[in-house]
């Protein structure tokens, strides 16, 4: 597996991977979990799908089987911020609006989310190296940005998740039930540096889940012309 990272700008230099990652999310949050968010019969994208997020996706024999959205909570387009704090604003129906004890804009915290493995990935091995490979690209994207921090909502288990994968990862906050697919939720911060070497845990239940269809890309990046300096 490789990891790959980029932002709209760049999409172009790595073919069919992010309409696969946009794929990936529909099968997973809309038709598995029953989110109601905007997709088609193929793809889920959202308002946060916009020039100010990157993406770290986890390739396998050509095809996405992982990836997450990364965005600085310093981002800004038309009416909106990074998600968390618009829930905090009461943007977002469905999550509390106390989710976070404050969701100030900082330099130094980037937000994380839509993060997804494929059911492809289907040992506990494979699936521990598939997230870690999404969150060190995660990693290099917000710390190239001079971020140290990263913030996510994520299911109530990834923190001790994360922990396995050497990232002190800690709960901020109180959980809730979400009451479109059943499952508790809370917001997870943890630090844009590892604390040990990487170890592959005995479980990996908690991570996210999702199946997409084969599809053809370039695993290195081609340029048709010179990349945008972001």
């Amino acid at each position: 597996m490789e990891n790959i990272t980029f932002n709209l700008a760049q999409l172009h230099q790595y073919g069919t991977a992010f309409y696969e990652f946009l794929g990936l999310r529909k099968q997973f949050f809309v038709d598995q979990l029953g989110w109601d968010i905007p997709h088609d019969d193929e793809v889920e994208m959202d308002q946060y799908d916009n020039p100010t997020a990157y993406y770290s996706l986890v390739l396998r024999d050509g095809k996405v089987v992982g990836g997450a959205r990364v965005m600085a909570t310093t981002a800004q387009w038309g009416a909106h911020t990074y998600m968390l704090r618009d829930a905090v604003a009461g943007k977002i129906e469905g999550i509390p609006r106390d989710i976070l004890p404050a969701a100030d804009p900082s330099s130094n915290v980037w937000e994380v989310t839509r993060t997804v493995i494929s059911d492809d990935v289907d040992t506990q091995a494979d699936r521990s190296e598939c997230l870690s490979l999404m969150l060190d690209g995660a990693v290099d994207v917000a710390r190239g940005q001079g971020a140290t921090d990263l913030l996510s909502l994520s299911p109530v288990a990834m923190a001790r998740t994360l922990r396995k994968l050497g990232y002190q990862a800690e709960r901020i906050g109180e959980a809730y039930r979400n009451e479109e697919d059943g499952r508790r939720y809370a917001c997870i911060s943890m630090p844009t540096i590892r604390s040990r070497p990487i170890r592959v845990p005995k479980a990996a239940a908690d991570i996210l889940t999702a199946r997409i269809p084969q599809a053809t890309h370039m695993s290195q990046p081609q340029a048709v012309h010179a990349p945008s300096v972001i």
